[in-house]
């Protein structure tokens, strides 16, 4: 689904702010996050399998405990907790130096938004993985505030909006690239736009869908 003229038009002016998902929407770091966590199972002697990007991408946008849980089920919960306690650790210091592949013309697409609308990161990912691409992307000037599940435990619908009575909005857009981004941000009763480009799909519901991170320039 292209984005129409009509519809970029209807778009414009319509919000005070956009909320952006981060893995597959900024960034895809899931090259590097394979490297972290298949370092991380070979710390410990009860997993034996290799992680894979596919598998990585597989989970994309789930709360971090879910992706566990979901990679890991044959686990009682005190190793699972132990793995994701390894993988997070190891994931931050390798992205620290490694990072993730930001998206085509990210910068010149958030200096344009920035300079109409109030700009927030909310990610399902754990505490300090948004401030790393922040730093690294050298793109934090652009961003008002973030939210992510490793600061409360919340599901991102309510860290949607967390952002959205903590800074007042009025008239949010959510973008992001899965049907879980849809949905939490359809319970928070906020408009999504669909980025196609990312790592899932979703049908309907989407007020529009972008190709490239760059379309949001000719849609808001």
């Amino acid at each position: 689904m292209a984005i129409s003229l009509n519809m970029a038009t209807s778009l414009k002016n319509k919000f005070d702010s956009i909320i952006f998902d981060l893995d597959g929407t900024l960034w895809d770091s899931s090259n590097n996050v394979a490297l972290a966590w298949q370092q991380a199972i070979e710390q410990v002697n009860y997993v034996d399998e290799v992680m894979t990007v596919e598998k990585v991408r597989s989970i994309t946008g789930l709360a971090y405990n879910v992706i566990f849980d979901r990679l890991f089920p044959y686990l009682d919960t005190e190793k699972r907790t132990d793995l994701m306690a390894i993988c997070a650790k190891v994931e931050l210091e390798i992205l620290h130096t490694k990072g993730g592949d930001l998206y085509p013309s990210l910068d010149e697409t958030l200096g344009y938004l920035a300079s109409k609308y109030k700009l927030f990161i909310v990610s399902n990912c754990q505490t300090g993985y948004i401030e790393v691409f922040l730093k690294l992307s050298k793109m934090g000037h652009y961003f008002i505030g973030h939210q992510c599940y490793g600061t409360k435990g919340n599901p991102k619908s309510e860290n949607i909006k967390d952002i959205v009575n903590d800074y007042n909005l009025t008239a949010p857009v959510y973008v992001g690239d899965t049907m879980g981004d849809y949905d939490a941000a359809t319970k928070a009763g906020v408009p999504f736009i669909f980025a196609d480009y990312g790592f899932g799909k979703v049908e309907e519901g989407q007020i529009a869908t972008i190709s490239t991170f760059s379309e949001l320039v000719g849609l808001l």
